[in-house]
């Protein structure tokens, strides 16, 4: 049977090493292996959160949860399921052992290679199976990657292991950036409302600047289009806050901005107030769709 060679911890939004274990081994292949397993930390926002690489002896794998991913490289021949329990194992230590505050503000690479202490010692326990201390209930294991299996990532599509990016990546941006956000919280349905409630205002207004164009020419048509800009702006706020989508954040002030502009626009047409209620609701529908982050997936392989 094959075993573990190496294995990282790594900050998922930017590929910063964490911690990882210290190998002995140097072959070419292995040496390869690790390139990938660098350029992988890299675009780990653009994959599934449970993944393999193959490369020919060696296989990369890796799970992803709560902005922190936990790598891997192994020889071919090494079960899969021990494989996945090996990374689960990892990350139940790790949260538990590191508040998010400290991972997020980590700024030098390896700044908690102390955990390499306990990459060690769990590695040698699955490189010798036998002196497992917990029995791993491997059929339940097996349903479960059967049920899930891990993404197969194909080394030709990450480029050269030199650091060419690889376009052909982009294609998993969708599978990453359509997964599942966190549970709407009372504050989040709020801004809802109160979005849907100013989308409402807006188009009534608008309707009404119809008729006074209709009735009266001289009426500046454009004040039509700044409130119905409005409403599309208010709605579209709605959109984000329920929705996962690509650069939702950056949308999310593009959106702000546009309504900001359009109350800006209608300054002859609404008093001072007024303009504070819509800008007030659009900055707290916008804080909330920051703060609706991509739920973080604690994959489950019942050690």
């Amino acid at each position: 049977m094959g075993v573990i060679l190496f294995a990282a911890v790594v900050r998922a939004r930017d590929g910063l090493p964490l911690s990882a274990s210290t190998d002995y081994e140097d072959n070419q292949g292995l040496q390869e292996s690790k390139k990938y397993l660098k350029l992988l930390s890299k675009k780990l926002n653009h994959f599934p959160d449970r993944c393999t690489l193959k490369n020919g002896r060696y296989n990369v794998n890796f799970i992803s949860s709560l902005g922190v991913s936990y790598m891997m490289i192994c020889n071919e021949n090494y079960p899969n399921v021990l494989a996945f329990c090996f990374l689960d194992e990892l990350q139940k230590e790790f949260i538990t052992t590191y508040e998010m505050k400290r991972i997020n503000t980590a700024i030098r690479p390896y700044t908690l290679i102390e955990f390499d202490n306990f990459i060690q010692k769990t590695k040698q326990r699955y490189n010798n199976p036998r002196s497992l201390s917990t029995k791993l209930n491997l059929s339940e294991m097996q349903t479960e990657i059967k049920l899930r299996p891990p993404h197969q990532i194909c080394a030709s599509e990450l480029g050269t292991v030199n650091g060419f990016t690889n376009s052909s990546v982009s294609k998993y941006k969708e599978i990453a950036h359509h997964q599942r956000l966190e549970p709407v919280t009372l504050s989040g349905i709020i801004s809802c409302v109160l979005s849907l409630l100013c989308a409402a205002l807006n188009l009534i207004r608008g309707f009404h600047a119809i008729e006074g164009c209709l009735q009266n020419e001289d009426d500046d048509f454009s004040y039509v289009l700044a409130f119905f800009l409005g409403t599309v702006a208010c709605l579209y706020q709605c959109y984000l806050l329920l929705y996962g989508t690509l650069w939702r954040n950056l949308k999310s002030f593009l959106v702000f901005g546009l309504i900001c502009l359009c109350n800006m626009y209608l300054y002859e047409l609404r008093n001072i107030w007024q303009i504070l209620f819509h800008v007030t609701i659009a900055v707290f529908a916008t804080l909330q769709i920051r703060m609706r982050q991509p739920e973080g997936k604690c994959p489950d392989y019942n050690v």
